[in-house]
């Protein structure tokens, strides 16, 4: 899902910029807040492991890659916000050290699996596990619905994303002067590899964990609960 140089255009890659400018603000004004001293190495964690697992991945014939995220898993220990500036880090640092996704996508990257992913994934855990206990496996349900959509749903942002350069940026034949690839390939091939291979993965990581936690250390499922 790393979205590379050259795929996206100047004016694209500057929109996501503008876009993600005020979400780090603001995710980063309310961690400082509500981000107590249990949590930071938990952050950290978060932010390793989301880098650690998006590091196994595999090529996507648009000129991306397919991989599992862990955004989700972040965003219910830990809040949505907290998990933008995790998965902003290492998005970050996979870019800059190791070419990982492109510098000057950076901004969508993180449009696409620092917000999008872990907030959509939040919200759908929280509506499939309202008002349910902490050991109930409801939320070990949940947990695995809303790591399989969230994750689905930033892919099919990236493709969207892909999709659209054609039409946006082109030579006067027609020619496509950065992703060739239409709405009609990018869309079918980003969601596809995700929703057949990397959603499965998302999902059984995410869900394995909330039920480990269950057993071993509930109160970290609680934490978003005793801040609401």
């Amino acid at each position: 899902m790393h979205i590379p140089d050259g795929y996206l255009g100047p004016a694209t890659c500057g929109f996501f910029y503008l876009l993600m400018l005020p979400i780090w603000t603001i995710a980063s004004r309310i961690v400082k807040k509500t981000l107590n001293a249990r949590q930071v190495p938990l952050l950290a964690i978060g932010a390793a492991f989301s880098f650690v697992i998006m590091m196994f991945n595999l090529p996507i014939p648009a000129g991306t890659t397919g991989h599992a995220v862990g955004g989700v898993l972040v965003a219910i220990l830990l809040g949505p916000w907290a998990a933008c500036i995790a998965i902003t880090v290492a998005l970050v640092i996979q870019a800059l050290l190791f070419g990982d996704g492109g510098i000057t996508a950076i901004g969508a990257n993180c449009f696409n699996m620092a917000f999008v992913l872990p907030f959509a994934g939040y919200y759908i855990y929280k509506a499939i596990s309202y008002k349910v206990t902490i050991d109930s496996k409801r939320r070990v349900i949940a947990a695995g619905i809303a790591a399989y959509l969230g994750i689905n749903i930033a892919a099919l942002c990236a493709g969207i994303e892909f999709g659209l350069q054609p039409l946006l940026y082109h030579t006067a034949s027609g020619q496509a002067l950065y992703c060739p690839y239409g709405l009609n390939v990018a869309v079918p091939v980003m969601l596809g590899e995700h929703m057949l291979i990397f959603g499965w993965v998302e999902v059984i990581v995410t869900a394995l964990v909330v039920k480990y936690l269950q057993k071993q250390d509930p109160s970290l499922l609680g934490i978003r609960e005793e801040a609401a």
